[in-house]
């Protein structure tokens, strides 16, 4: 079998006092799609936030590509090919999708990126239509399309996607998802957590069930969907 991207070993994280993570271990692969799903508070985001560097790990170890990432600093972790695109909109609302895209690029100092500003807006022509739009006055769908196309020019080979279709109507959550599929079909590895658990598992390769800040279970998205009991749990029958 083809070695992880991103491995992750006994890892307990949360947030000041809290406890929230309280040994996870997983394995994301790379290509492809692999899931989080599992009640609110059983440590999803957190998951994200801590192989991100926003949490501080508190026990176990975090690889990308075979070396430690753990004690890392975001920063770093970004110019080692990791990119978040946070739960809620991380875009600039008081600046306009041209600007917001060109900060999307702010740790490359290479003489691409004005090319792949452009290659983004081709792939998503809605914001070549609203380039000179302030993001603020964006649909819903249109900024969570222009936070993945800001994660994108960071050029990830593993992008960490969080409640991407929260709160978008249903006709935006059918394009978010379709992004993310075309996303993953040029190349990069995708780790995402979702409400949408049911969605979520259709698309992805590999997924697992968050609870109480462990791994309850894990399988390809097509094991969890069959799985009686876990259907009726986490899916609602």
């Amino acid at each position: 079998m083809t070695e992880p991207m991103l491995h992750m070993r006994d890892v307990r994280s949360g947030y000041e006092d809290m406890e929230i993570l309280k040994g996870v271990s997983m394995d994301v692969f790379p290509s492809g799609i692999t899931c989080m799903i599992g009640p609110n508070g059983a440590g999803k985001s957190t998951v994200l936030r801590t192989v991100y560097g926003i949490l501080r790990l508190r026990g176990g170890q975090i690889s990308f590509e075979g070396e430690r990432i753990d004690g890392k600093k975001s920063l770093e972790i970004i110019k080692r090919g990791i990119c978040y695109v946070p739960q809620g909109r991380s875009i600039f609302p008081l600046m306009t999708v041209m600007e917001n895209l060109e900060m999307g690029a702010f740790t490359r100092k290479d003489a691409r990126v004005a090319r792949d500003i452009r290659s983004v807006m081709e792939k998503f022509p809605i914001l070549s239509q609203r380039r000179d739009t302030l993001a603020g006055n964006l649909s819903g769908g249109e900024a969570q399309i222009l936070a993945i196309a800001m994660g994108l020019l960071l050029e990830p080979r593993l992008m960490l996607l969080d409640e991407p279709s929260i709160g978008l109507s249903p006709q935006s959550v059918s394009l978010i998802f379709k992004i993310i599929q075309q996303i993953s079909e040029t190349g990069t590895t995708i780790l995402m957590v979702e409400q949408n658990a049911r969605r979520a598992l259709e698309i992805s390769r590999h997924a697992f069930v968050l609870e109480l800040g462990k791994v309850k279970f894990g399988g390809t998205g097509e094991e969890i969907l069959n799985n009686q009991e876990l259907r009726k749990v986490y899916l609602g029958g």
